[in-house]
This record gives C-alpha cells, sequence and structure tokens, in this order.
C-alpha cells in the first residue's frame, strides 16, 4: 500500500511531509506535491506532518478524491522521468488563490 497526497493540498503547498519521509518519495509541481507509490514504504511519518490533512493511506482516501491516487502514480512518474520536482527538504509554504487552510 502507499499513500496519496489529495485535494487539500492542491495550490496549498507544504512541505512539513517531505523533511520527515525516509525514503525521499515526494515530487512536486506548480500545484501541489506528490507522492510517488514505488518509493513509500507506507510508514506513514508524512501523515501528521500536513497542515491541511491531505495526506491518506490509499485503503482510506475519502471517495471524492479517490482520482488522486492515480494522479500521485502519473505525475510522481511524470516529473521523475523528467528529472524534475523531486523534493527532499522541507521549504517555504506556498498558499496559492485556490488553498482552502483549515483554521
Amino acid at each position: 500500500m502507499t499513500h496519496t497526497v489529495c485535494e487539500p493540498c492542491y495550490d496549498c503547498k507544504y512541505t512539513d511531509c517531505v523533511a520527515v519521509c525516509p525514503v525521499e518519495c515526494f515530487y512536486q509541481d506548480e500545484k501541489m506535491l506528490y507522492i510517488d507509490p514505488a518509493d513509500c514504504i507506507d510508514c506513514e511519518a508524512c501523515v501528521p506532518e500536513c497542515p491541511v490533512e491531505a495526506i491518506f493511506a490509499e485503503a482510506n482516501v475519502p471517495a471524492q478524491w479517490a482520482s488522486f491516487t492515480p494522479m500521485n502514480a502519473e505525475r510522481s512518474t511524470a516529473l521523475k522521468d523528467a528529472g524534475e520536482g523531486h523534493i527532499t527538504e522541507k521549504g517555504d509554504a506556498q498558499e496559492g488563490p485556490e488553498c482552502k487552510k483549515k483554521g
């Protein structure tokens, strides 16, 4: 099983989760983060670190965000193949106009 970054991350890129990932399986594009399911070891270290509660175990992805599971696989693979977007350290938060931050 893997973990999936879902809709709450869209245009709300916080990278707290990246800093705790022991296998460096996160990728990013201009709108959000993605987890590479081939590299994720299902350790759950990233889940409590996400301030917008966007990361779920694959089996627990809410139905309305089911499309994010294949999206994470496709986008992380495309970014990896292009040699782009690999992120391994926490950076500055990026809150775009579509960010729906809780609190």
